[in-house]
């Protein structure tokens, strides 16, 4: 049928005749003409726009009957028949002085007023784009109910809602003009460092909650639609430049300033070509990451009061280079064994302490010099009344900071975006393409670990270390001392950060793709995936009377590439690929004179490497009046990212793999098996207790004595008492955590790995929307998640002594596992489905008031928990909810409190929150120590109108009169931001 209907529709010629209307706009107040105001014929995609002078000529290829279409933002929408012919209209638009009169597509896929949308939505239009009293809009979403932000970077940031926020969020989905804004290789957004101009947004609308019963994959979270400016509709030419201040005590330079330009410009030759291009450019000296506390939870040591000066295990959280830690006693064994140190030593040797390499801060080995560079053409061609054609071109080039499992500086990252489509009133068909390329980024923790091994390598360093120790203690130095003495002599040429050698070979490692060669260790990681994508959708509306129908199907390919460094390969070295399709089908009905609107949708998604999902939807609105009552259940999922199922990746904490099966045999975890983190840690905990028990320390000496007096009997020590006694008390130590081992052996039961399988959710919501006496607007939810198949991190490990040909841990022992024993151990985090379900749930109040004389005061709060957390706790599961319960946000605004003069405040506060993440330390996150202060923010603009320019001028700063704060673990201190910007807009009303 669509196809059909696609062939009819592009027919250009036309049986009617063609009727032209003229006419004015005015503004019904002021009786000024109106500049820009968009007019199109109600069905159709043919329309115009008022001119500099309020004029307007439409041509249509109809007889009469008709209707047109007069709309503009900050007025109420008009609809007029056109009955005959007329030779002048002249139209008067009404400020629109009622609250929640937007309209919106995103909730069911059509037009319907946000009042009645099926689901919760938000929606920012130009009008609120503009006067927000943040630096960027993309700023400006952390003022919507519900909405958390994860700051990694100035350019780069992740929103979520909900729950289990993320750096680098894949449980939500950002579309621009419908196309998909993921960088395909890494399954999320990189902010809007190469996303839109906010000179060609025209709104932004944002469905919390699940979303995939029509968006597909991955929208389990919620989705964010990001709509620019049609050509035919937004002409003229259009400039902007802000630049300012920005301000954080911690930073090495507190105060930098900060450059913004772009420039729009949009022509429509006639009635059928239009044209537009886009350019913005940012530079600045981004946030630093300053956070130096210890989070090895080492040697005795917690968080609060570990620094490298007093705990020689450190591992500071924004430092690198310094996760590379081994224990002395091991190294020790290791020196023994090869004639490095005597036996003797061992005596003195602790058996419980580790010792990390000295590492490098973030500042001295990231790039904080931040540029984003986005480019956008775009060829609009109305082939007919009913039918556009797009051709599209998003490109976007930058420097930026990200947090994953490791701190990334994405250098000259640029990702570009290609669509063509064809569009009708009624339905689209489209094509598009994302070309992902990494440029120069690099992994900052690998980095550092490799200048480090670059100047020393771990095989030399660790054994100067504790030889000098010992050497140190011999010499009558304490503990303490001799741990300083042991680095600085460790430490001597060590490469300093700005020197020549330093430079020299950070830019060596960064040149190197992961993980390296024989020239050494590699931190750059390479990846070109692309991805291709096809779909559609047509509303049968026109076919089907009794109720209205919406169908669309689309089909997407991942062609990963990352030259094998992120991605695994096949058997002939090849990278994969991955294909997905789905379609969906929606019906909704208006029952009970129209006061009641039953929607209901049906999806099926099918990845290749996954059984196929069905995602359902069923959703009612009862209105009265200006009071909107909905309720709503529905499903989402969301299929494992791109690096979910293929990357290996070996990374400072541990491998990264994917959960496929191919990755289980390849790393021999049905011979050799591994054991979770919290088994292995309760292991070493048993194992670190029973070092000092008398009980075991007896049995340890009576297994060395019966050693010796086997050497003796053999001839290897002499018959003497006193060497015996100096054999007995230096092997003893030695054998003390083998029998503490031995004791603990029951503590570690394998891992047993399952089925890898897409997350689902099944949320239910409740929800009002209402108007009283268009001065009051109310928007509440409540809603309640149930999560199965849950995706998230494990952490396992398993013995690496393949020397010794062990399947498994060293069944004497086991002190691999806990990094001790003289094999070492392999560490692995993957994703994995979890058993446990998991619940959340949580509501929202949003309140709009409109004062007298344009005053506008608003607010929302927002409650986000787990129901089942102390059910969770007790497996020992961490979900990384990463919300916090409380937030809210306060705001107070006029637009123009005299002659062209506006402003607005806004204060956000959110409370504290434990955060769960692949970056923070292990011992940290097992302890819930990973805690995110609670703070409050408070931003202001005010904006004066230069009429005679053309122009706003506004003045502004985000977080004034507060300490910075940060979003999420290991990212950087976000402070002050002072600006000041300068808007030129040709149609500026």
């Amino acid at each position: 049928m669509l196809t059909c209907f696609l062939l009819v529709s592009l027919g250009v010629g036309s049986v009617f005749a063609q009727t032209t209307i003229s006419g004015t706009v005015i503004d019904a107040d002021t009786k000024e003409t109106l500049v820009g105001v968009n007019i199109i014929v109600k069905g159709k995609v043919i329309g115009t726009i008022s001119d500099l002078d309020g004029n307007f000529t439409l041509n249509v290829n109809q007889d009469p009957p008709f209707t047109l279409i007069f709309s503009m933002v900050g007025y109420s929408s008009q609809e007029i028949e056109i009955t005959g012919g007329v030779s002048k209209l002249e139209v008067e638009l009404a400020e629109s002085t009622v609250l929640g009169q937007e309209v919106v597509i995103s909730a069911s896929r059509v037009e319907e007023s946000e009042m009645k949308s099926p689901v919760s939505v938000e929606k920012m239009d130009i009008i609120a784009i503009r006067e927000a009293p943040q630096a960027s809009f993309y700023d400006a979403l952390n003022n919507l109910k519900g909405v958390e932000m994860s700051t990694q970077s100035l350019t780069f940031k992740s929103f979520n809602t909900r729950g289990f926020n993320a750096n680098g969020n894949v449980r939500t989905v950002q579309m621009i003009d419908g196309m998909d804004n993921q960088a395909p290789g890494l399954n999320f957004a990189v902010g809007n460092i190469v996303g839109i101009s906010e000179l060609d947004l025209e709104s932004v609308e944002l469905l919390p909650g699940a979303s995939s019963a029509l968006y597909g994959p991955n929208a389990i979270n919620g989705i964010l639609l990001m709509n620019s400016k049609n050509p035919f509709q937004y002409q003229g030419l259009s400039a902007s430049v802000r630049t300012g201040i920005m301000d954080e005590g911690s930073r090495s330079n507190p105060a930098t300033g900060f450059y913004d330009f772009s420039a729009r410009y949009a022509k429509a030759f006639n009635d059928k070509i239009a044209f537009k291009v886009n350019v913005q450019y940012l530079k600045a000296d981004d946030w630093q990451a300053n956070d130096f506390r210890d989070q090895s939870l080492l040697n005795g040591f917690d968080i609060a009061n570990g620094t490298r000066e007093n705990n020689p295990g450190y591992n500071g959280v924004n430092s690198y280079g310094d996760e590379t830690s081994v224990s002395m006693f091991s190294v020790a064994q290791g020196m023994v064994a090869a004639g490095a140190l005597p036996e003797a030593a061992l005596g003195i040797i602790p058996t419980d302490v580790s010792v990390s390499r000295t590492g490098y801060l973030e500042r001295e080995v990231a790039d904080y010099g931040t540029t984003s560079l986005k480019l956008n053409a775009a060829l609009h061609w109305r082939i007919n009344d009913r039918v556009e054609a797009i051709l599209q071109g998003n490109y976007g080039f930058g420097t930026t900071v990200y947090t994953g499992a490791d701190r990334y500086s994405i250098a000259n990252f640029n990702l570009g975006q290609y669509k063509a489509e064809l569009r009708g009133s009624n339905w689209y068909l489209r094509a598009y393409t994302t070309q992902e390329r990494s440029g120069d980024s690099y992994a900052v923790g690998i980095a550092a670990q490799g200048i480090n091994e670059a100047w020393k390598p771990s095989e030399l360093w660790f054994p100067q270390y504790v030889g000098a120790y010992a050497q140190a203690i011999q010499g009558g130095l304490s503990p303490d001392q001799a741990h300083g003495a042991a680095r600085a002599f460790a430490d001597q040429g060590r490469f300093m950060p700005g020197s020549p050698e330093f430079r020299q070979a950070l830019a060596d490692v960064t040149s190197r793709p992961i993980p390296g060669n024989a020239s050494g260790v590699g931190a750059q990681f390479v990846d070109k995936t692309n991805l291709y994508h096809v779909e559609g959708s047509y509303n049968l509306s026109e076919d089907i009377k009794f109720a209205e129908f919406v169908v669309g199907a689309n089909y997407r390919i991942y062609q990963l590439n990352s030259e094998g460094t992120l991605f695994a390969t096949d058997e002939n070295g090849n990278e994969f690929n991955i294909r997905e399709f789905g379609g969906y089908i929606q019906g909704s009905k208006n029952l009970f004179d129209d006061r009641f609107k039953l929607t209901a949708s049906l999806r099926y998604d099918k990845n290749e490497n996954f059984d196929g999902q069905w995602s359902p939807r069923v959703s009612g609105v009862y209105s009265v009046g200006n009071h909107n009552f909905r309720a709503s259940y529905q499903t989402g999922f969301r299929i494992p990212t791109t690096q979910d199922q293929y990357i290996d990746l070996l990374t400072p904490q541990a491998r990264l793999l994917g959960g496929l099966p191919l990755f289980r045999d390849r790393y021999n975890f049905n011979t050799n098996p591994v054991y979770s983190l919290a088994t292995v840690t309760q292991f070493g905990a048993g194992v670190a207790a029973d070092v000092t028990n008398p009980a075991i320390i007896s049995a340890a000496t009576d297994q060395a004595t019966q050693i010796v007096l086997d050497q003796v009997a053999a001839g290897q020590i002499p018959n003497d008492p006193a060497a015996i006694a100096a054999a007995v008390q230096a092997l003893t130590p030695q054998l003390v955590p083998v029998v503490a081992s031995q004791n603990n052996l029951g503590d570690l039961q394998p891992f047993e790995l399952t089925q890898f399988q897409p997350e689902r959710v099944k949320s239910f919501e409740v929800g009002y929307k209402g108007l009283f006496g268009n001065r009051l607007l109310v928007d509440t939810y409540a809603y309640f998640n149930r999560f199965e198949n849950f995706i998230g991190g494990q952490v396992l490990v398993q013995d690496g002594d393949a020397a010794s040909g062990s399947q498994g841990p060293n069944p004497l022992t086991g002190l691999n596992l806990i990094g001790v024993g003289p094999g070492g151990r392999n560490v692995f985090s993957i994703p994995t489905n979890r058993s446990e379900i998991i619940n959340s749930w949580g509501w929202a109040l949003g309140l709009d008031y409109k004062l007298p004389k344009g005053y506008t005061l608003g607010g929302n709060v927002s409650y986000n928990t787990l129901s089942n957390l102390d059910e969770l706790a007790e497996t020992g599961f961490q979900p990384s909810f990463n919300t916090p319960e409380y937030r809210y946000v306060f705001n107070f605004a006029n637009r123009e409190v005299v002659d062209n003069l506006g402003f607005a405040l806004a204060y956000r506060w959110q409370g504290e929150f434990v955060w769960q993440s692949s970056f923070v330390g292990p011992a940290v996150s097992s302890q819930q120590l990973s805690v995110m202060p609670a703070f409050g923010t408070f931003d202001a603009q005010i904006s004066y109108k230069l009429k005679s320019l053309k122009s706003i001028l506004k003045v502004g700063g985000s977080n004034l009169f507060s300490n910075g704060y940060r979003q999420a673990w290991g990212n950087p201190t976000v402070g002050t931001m002072y600006f000041v910007s300068l808007t030129f807009d040709e149609f500026l009303n």
